[in-house]
């Protein structure tokens, strides 16, 4: 983790400044982990000049379970200074896992929904490249999520 921490360092320092803008479209990934779910696939839309939606799912599978997690939330960005804008946003989504365990006769499923805070930097490359580190409280209601998770999580888009 380190190492990608300095590669990423060094890439927006050797990289020239480019004025703020908001990409009509960015795809990618979103890599952290909370409550079993290290990867999601990313997707943002301008709504605005400094507003936009965005869209993460992740999905999971392991020996005895399967699962997936959908979460909208609405950003608002602001400029830092140059291609550093910072960004706040709220929203929530839906998930499900199932659990099946054949050996101890167990077999269960759980379908959650959950509230999410967002609050992240982001770096906007002069290729249609764009790299985040965001943390995102989540609070879920459901038997099996029924608490609060914090998610700190990087971000890889292709900006289009």
């Amino acid at each position: 983790m380190k190492k990608l921490f300095l590669v990423t360092l060094a890439l927006i320092g050797f990289t020239t400044v480019n004025a703020q803008d908001i990409a009509d479209n960015a795809i990618g990934l979103r890599l952290g982990d909370s409550d079993g779910f290290g990867a999601e696939i990313s997707y943002q839309r301008a709504l605005g000049d400094n507003n936009r939606l965005e869209l993460d799912l992740g999905l999971r599978s392991g020996n005895n379970y399967d699962g997936f997690k959908l979460a909208g939330l609405y950003q608002w960005v602001w400029n830092i200074d140059g291609a550093f804008n910072w960004y706040a946003g709220a929203g929530g989504g839906v998930g499900s896992y199932s659990f099946d365990n054949v050996p101890n006769g167990f077999d269960d499923s759980e379908t959650f929904i959950f509230i999410a805070g967002d609050v992240g930097i982001e770096y906007n490359f002069d290729i249609p490249l764009q790299l985040s580190l965001d943390a995102r409280p989540e609070l879920g209601f459901g038997d099996f999520r029924d608490d609060l998770d914090f998610d700190i999580a990087f971000g890889i888009r292709y900006r289009f």
